[in-house]
């Protein structure tokens, strides 16, 4: 930026408090635009309005002082702020032309709030601002340069990485290599994904049809300023997604939307090095639901039924030793108990509660503990016996229909 004349640059230095005053009204003016006019920002701002919100004040705040420090006789500037959002909104699917056309409206939005400081200080018409405008506005083109050129940068990187790179990453971090910082460094760098803060594994199991669970997940994620690496693995989609200062449980949701198939979530762990036991939290988390089911559930979750599952033999014989010969009877009488058995510990040993749940009477739920406790040579009232049937119902669920309500 040009340095001033002196009685431009005592003008500014007069104008500038009043302008950094207009900068929230600013920030409203140019959310206002984009929310109205740019269909990609208004699909952005719906999904985090605060983040887009302080970048916007931000941008408008360094090209404040930017001008004041001219001013001042300071015009030393930095572009790489404007190359970082031309390389962010990039990875996030952000079409250049309305990055680009973002950036100039906050070059026109600066001069419409310099112009209107000036107008409500003691001058009707300041002249003195007419040199002004073509500092803006040259600062403004070298900023949209800036944009195009980290927006180009960016597209080139994520091009010149293959399959092949992410699924060899992927792999490296899910067998270990995610405590060695050269290959974390190396990693991050190829990717531009953060591997040194909170991350979550998703394992994403096929549809039954072997369709992939999740469509395009990376590009689903960027959308949203997430960034991840997926590739597969033993028939499943898997992925190590940087969380940052997010909440899991918004990734939760977004899964949500887009999951077709049963979809696991390890816990939330903290860094690469832990990469491959969140990988099999997730896969074991994935591993208890039916096939085919679209859910997504976290290993919290489903931590009973990860146990089961992960041991099928102690799962079988504990199954066997619970239920004994309730599992030898008529199917249909078989069912019923099955679910007068999951009604009565659901409602937390309460006869009357089971009764309430199966629309039947109390006497006939008494009636079908009793026979349940003889087939099964176990005693409803026995704590032990309570955990054993419950865990017992957990390996039977995807071998028996859904408990009934009516």
């Amino acid at each position: 930026m040009q340095p001033f004349r002196p009685e431009v640059a005592a003008r500014l230095a007069e104008l500038a408090p009043l302008l950094l005053d207009q900068l929230d009204a600013m920030t409203d003016r140019m959310i206002d635009v984009l929310l109205r006019t740019e269909p990609a920002y208004r699909e952005l701002l719906g999904r985090d309005e605060e983040q887009m919100r302080a970048s916007t004040r931000a941008n408008l705040e360094r090209g404040l002082h930017g001008l004041i420090g001219a001013a001042s006789g300071n015009t030393r500037t930095s572009l790489r702020d404007a190359r970082d959002v031309g390389r962010r909104r990039a990875a996030q699917g952000m079409p250049l032309e309305a990055v680009l056309r973002a950036y100039r409206l906050g070059g026109q939005v600066t001069w419409e709030a310099l112009l209107d400081v000036s107008r409500r200080s003691t001058r009707e018409h300041d002249t003195l601002l007419l040199e002004v405008a073509g500092s803006v506005w040259r600062t403004n083109d070298a900023e949209c340069a800036a944009v195009a050129e980290g927006y180009r940068e960016e597209q080139r990187r994520l091009a010149g990485v293959d399959d092949g790179a992410r699924q060899q990453i992927l792999d490296g971090l899910l067998e270990g290599r995610g405590g060695d910082p050269a290959f974390v460094r190396t990693a991050s760098d190829l990717l531009a994904i953060p591997l040194d803060g909170r991350l979550v594994a998703v394992v994403a199991l096929p549809e039954p049809e072997g369709t992939p669970s999740l469509d395009s997940p990376t590009a689903a994620l960027l959308k949203r300023g997430i960034r991840s690496v997926w590739g597969g693995r033993n028939g499943a989609q898997v992925g190590i997604v940087a969380l940052g200062t997010l909440p899991g449980c918004e990734v939760m949701n977004w899964l949500r939307t887009m999951a077709g198939g049963p979809v696991g979530v390890s816990a939330v762990v903290e860094g690469a090095a832990a990469a491959g036991s969140a990988y099999r939290l997730a896969e074991a988390a994935a591993r208890t639901l039916p096939a085919g089911s679209p859910r997504v559930v976290t290993i919290d979750e489903r931590l009973p039924e990860a146990l089961l599952s992960n041991s099928p033999e102690i799962s079988s014989r504990l199954v066997g030793q619970s239920l004994g010969g309730l599992l030898e009877l008529p199917e249909d009488e078989r069912e019923v108990l099955l679910d007068t058995l999951a009604a009565f510990l659901a409602s937390d040993g309460s006869p009357t509660r089971a009764a309430d749940a199966l629309y039947c009477h109390r006497n006939t739920v008494m009636h079908r503990l009793r026979r349940i406790e003889a087939v099964t040579d176990r005693k409803i009232t026995d704590p032990r016996s309570r955990l054993l049937w419950q865990l017992a119902l957990l390996g039977t669920e995807h071998r028996r229909p859904a408990q009934r309500t009516a």
